[in-house]
């Protein structure tokens, strides 16, 4: 094919393939970074009863309303309440309950007085206070019952991500197992035969294969499971020797071998099989996918890492969130400023990696270097990728930019 697609028609057909992983239920102990399948709800009132903000004392605000320096009131201490306690000790007028935060707030009081409002706080909390300060209103400190969320309410949605927030949410609501979807396998493939591993010396015309180490992070990153990190050579016949090693992958992603070159493995041993497009992007120009027979998705990404990191962000991370049943599969996009001028690619969207200060609401190049695909250097200084539209020519200080968001 050889007009241009854009970046949205090719991200189109590839969400089409996707369909949801299966679901199963996990303990929350091991669902860390897994997808909801289901809503979480409920399964108690929480707080599950009126209980207390402060350390301090139950008190009837009739009692104390009114009470100040000038004219202190004084009541009789009648029980401690500690957190946990089940007790719910009744007391008359004139009467208090030490009360410590969390606890259960006694059936007979309707305000707390903190500690600091008496005259002698916590040392001297047993026996008869002074409440020197009384509180604003009724219901002063007190939390209440259902508060957060009533038995039955939706506390997290399907298509959430399970974070720390959101499992402790799932805990605090009485939940110990939810449904997720499962984890898309991936196997990663970089191909050329002038890649070496990492920490190997390359002679000439060698260079480092950064692209397995690079796209097997990201892979883990969008809470997917690496499966297989694998290197083949320019042989086309070694493409489907390693397809066959990654029989148990959901997703396949080569690097490298798409383009129109002499020496295009991925080309020449899967042309039948999936297709390999044109995107109007730069880095990420030449670009293939498709499913297999067996339903495994095959995505063709080029060679170089900038080229790589773009379009698995672009293409390949909102795929595997989508394979996961991920409410949203996008990254964060923030419009900031130009603090630098640069020049785009004419006719295609530029992903620039670029490093941005959010705190003065400003963008520029990660690097000298702007936006070569080789540049892996670059990378690391990179905080996102500058979006620029295909029909601008070229950015000015003090343009508005949208900026991809990236950890």
């Amino acid at each position: 094919m050889s007009e241009l697609l854009t970046v949205e028609e090719h991200r189109a057909r590839i969400l089409a393939a996707v369909r949801p992983l299966p679901v199963e239920t996990v303990r929350l102990a091991d669902a860390a970074g897994r997808t909801l399948a289901s809503d979480v709800r409920a399964r108690h009132d929480l707080p599950g009863d009126d209980n207390s903000s402060m350390d301090g004392f139950a008190v009837r605000f009739a009692d104390v309303e009114g009470a100040d320096a000038e004219n202190p009131v004084s009541l009789r201490v009648i029980a401690d309440l500690p957190a946990g306690s089940a007790d719910d000790p009744g007391f008359g007028p004139g009467e208090a309950v030490r009360i410590m935060t969390g606890a259960p707030v006694p059936t007979g009081a309707d305000a707390i007085v903190p500690f600091e409002d008496t005259a002698g706080g916590l040392a001297d909390s047993l026996g008869t206070i002074e409440v020197l300060r009384a509180p604003t209103a009724a219901g002063a400190f007190i939390r209440s019952r259902g508060g957060d969320v009533r038995t039955g309410d939706i506390v997290l949605s399907a298509g959430e991500r399970l974070g720390p927030y959101a499992l402790a949410a799932a805990a605090a609501a009485g939940v110990d197992r939810v449904e997720v979807r499962r984890r898309p396998r991936v196997a990663v493939v970089s191909t050329g035969s002038e890649l070496v591993p990492p920490g190997a010396a390359p002679g000439r015309g060698q260079t480092p294969d950064s692209n397995a180490t690079l796209l097997a992070s990201l892979v883990a990153d969008a809470d997917a499971e690496v499966v297989l990190v694998a290197h083949a050579s320019d042989d086309a016949g070694e493409i489907d020797a390693v397809l066959t090693r990654a029989a148990e992958a959901d997703v396949v992603v080569f690097t490298g071998g798409v383009s129109a070159g002499a020496y295009e493995p991925v080309r020449q041993a899967l042309s039948d099989r999936i297709a390999f497009v044109k995107v109007a992007m730069q880095p990420g120009k030449p670009q293939a996918f498709g499913v297999l027979d067996d339903g495994r998705l095959v995505f063709g990404l080029p060679g170089n890492p900038v080229s790589v990191a773009v379009s698995f962000e672009v293409f390949v991370r909102p795929a595997l969130l989508a394979l996961q049943g991920r409410g949203v599969i996008d990254r964060r996009v923030a419009r900031v400023t130009a603090s630098e001028a640069w020049k785009t690619p004419p006719g295609r969207r530029q992903y620039l990696p670029a490093a941005v200060d959010l705190i003065a609401g400003t963008v520029r190049p990660a690097t000298a270097g702007g936006s070569g695909s080789h540049l892996a250097a670059s990378l690391a200084r990179a905080e996102a990728f500058a979006i620029v539209p295909a029909e601008v020519a070229s950015v000015a200080v003090g343009d508005a930019v949208d900026v991809m968001l990236i950890p």
